[in-house]
């Protein structure tokens, strides 16, 4: 059965958040959002480049809906637009720990 136009939208538009996510930067810049807003200069140092790499990160996490920012004075604020984002965490970390366990006992058969 093909999907229909608004269930491939649907599906074009999850893997568009995906893809957002899928880089270890981003997601570092996401789990340090969680503990509550930063300023981009926070988060350059977190990460550990430079400004205008940060910045291009924390445009694709914005372009995504994924965060928020706003401007005072000369910082730019960032935190958590849907922090929800991070049940999706929890369950990559389920999925982390199922695939270490499986590998586990892999090597004991062997």
């Amino acid at each position: 059965m093909k999907a229909t136009d608004a269930e491939q939208l649907a599906l074009e538009e999850r893997a568009a958040i995906l893809k957002a996510l899928a880089h270890p930067s981003r997601l570092m810049v996401v789990d340090e959002l969680s503990r509550g807003e930063r300023c981009v200069c926070e988060l350059t140092e977190l990460v550990g480049a430079d400004m205008s790499t940060v910045s291009k990160h924390l445009s694709v996490l914005r372009d995504a809906g994924i965060v928020d920012h706003d401007k005072r004075g000369v910082k730019v604020f960032y935190r958590l637009r849907v922090p929800c984002v991070l049940n999706f965490f929890t369950c990559i970390e389920a999925i982390r720990k199922e695939k270490g366990r499986r590998a586990l006992i892999a090597d004991k058969e062997r």
